[in-house]
């Protein structure tokens, strides 16, 4: 019986103009980053790390302003993840990208690969519409969005009473306590960072619109749950229908995180887009 090997692991300390950003290297293979969103850090793939590793070099990393990365002053400004990527894309050495974010990791991943297309293989947002405006991208014209965020802020508020947080929500939370207690005990080590005047700041860069888009070649998959309050699962469909390589997949029975809530079926998603998806996505373009 052969003995099992764990797959390589390094971390490290990139220094950038606010202080340095925290970074773990794992696997080997073809470059594979994950960003998190604004209730988790590097630790929050650890579902993913584990099972793309032996096919892929994954890259975590804690935002700027996220345990273990330095703190910042006010807080970070979401319009320098972007810069943070590059520079740790060129850290690393890395000529092809294949990028996955979550929620808050969507503003980071989105705007990096609209700024270097060629690098970017693949593109996995997942809950997120990144820097697009949300709204704006209802078919609707509002209408669905609107009716969608009453209920979400009530779904919040309710859940919020029984300390259940948003981005599991009530139904994973009780199926997957364990999970839900961990998820809270991430979120928690950012320690003193202010994240509502952090949210403010993402839903002051989220002014893109689907037509700044229109030429957008970057393969892409948008996930989401269809029990989701944060963001309105129904928005990955209609944004994958305007932009010209993408495709969108909504996880029954899942919230906010599915990476976190469903991460066997989370992971098969990706992996067979990674190997197939993104083919298929430029074969159309063509």
């Amino acid at each position: 019986m052969a003995s099992y090997r764990a797959p390589e692991r390094t971390t490290g300390r990139l220094k950038r103009p606010f202080g340095t950003l925290y970074y773990e290297v794992t696997g080997s293979g073809p470059a594979l980053l994950f960003a998190h969103g604004l209730g988790g850090n590097h630790l929050s793939w650890w579902q993913q790390v584990a099972h793309f590793a032996p096919r892929y070099t994954c890259v975590t990393f804690a935002h700027r302003g996220f345990a273990p990365s330095d703190s910042i002053a006010g807080g970070p400004d979401p319009a320098d993840y972007a810069g943070d990527l590059a520079a740790l894309i060129e850290h690393l050495k890395l000529d092809d990208v294949r990028l996955v974010g979550q929620s808050m990791g969507g503003w980071t991943m989105l705007e990096y690969a609209i700024a270097h297309p060629a690098r970017v293989t693949a593109l996995v947002l997942s809950s997120t519409s990144g820097t697009l405006d949300r709204r704006g991208c209802d078919p609707s014209g509002g209408a669905e969005y609107d009716a969608w965020s009453r209920k979400a802020e009530a779904a919040i508020a309710d859940g919020r009473s029984r300390d259940i947080h948003p981005a599991m929500g009530a139904r994973a939370a009780e199926r997957f306590p364990a999970l839900h207690l961990l998820y809270r005990s991430i979120d928690e080590m950012a320690g003193v960072l202010d994240k509502e005047a952090l949210r403010a700041g993402l839903r002051r860069t989220a002014t893109r619109t689907l037509a700044d888009l229109a030429d957008f070649k970057v393969p892409t998959l948008l996930i989401g749950g269809a029990d989701d309050v944060v963001f309105p699962a129904f928005l990955a469909r209609a944004i994958a229908a305007r932009l010209p390589c993408a495709e969108a997949h909504i996880l029954p029975d899942c919230g906010h995180s599915p990476y976190f809530e469903q991460a066997a079926t989370f992971n098969d998603l990706v992996e067979s887009f990674l190997r197939t998806g993104s083919s298929r996505a430029r074969a159309r373009d063509l």
